[in-house]
């Protein structure tokens, strides 16, 4: 029998199915910091804008969680934005977008 191998695209939207267990209290606290700090000193400090495009739930409205998390999974080849899967876990990530596209930084 052949051996198949997922496409990149297939296993992002398959990963994209799977639920991940929420951080803690703590670890929340340290992914928002993170978020407001690190994200914001190229998506602005108020997340609308910077270097890179606004991070707000307004903005990043009709793109899915998959597109999100593998833009900070991977980054975005050509731009300033760093692939953050060596410093995040998947449920990091996924808390993040989900932080993101609920607006905690008020929009």
């Amino acid at each position: 029998m052949p051996r198949r191998h997922l496409t990149p695209a297939c296993a992002l939207a398959l990963l994209s199915t799977v639920a991940f267990a929420e951080p803690g209290a703590q670890r929340q606290s340290e992914l928002m910091n993170l978020l407001q700090h690190d994200c914001g000193s190229c998506h602005g400090l108020t997340l609308r804008g910077g270097l890179g495009p606004p991070l707000t739930a307004r903005a990043l409205a009709g793109r899915s969680r998959a597109t999100l998390a593998a833009a900070v999974r991977y980054g975005r080849p050509g731009t300033p934005m760093p692939p953050w899967a060596g410093l995040l876990s998947d449920e990091d990530i996924d808390w993040l977008v989900g932080a993101m596209l609920r607006g905690v930084n008020h929009d």
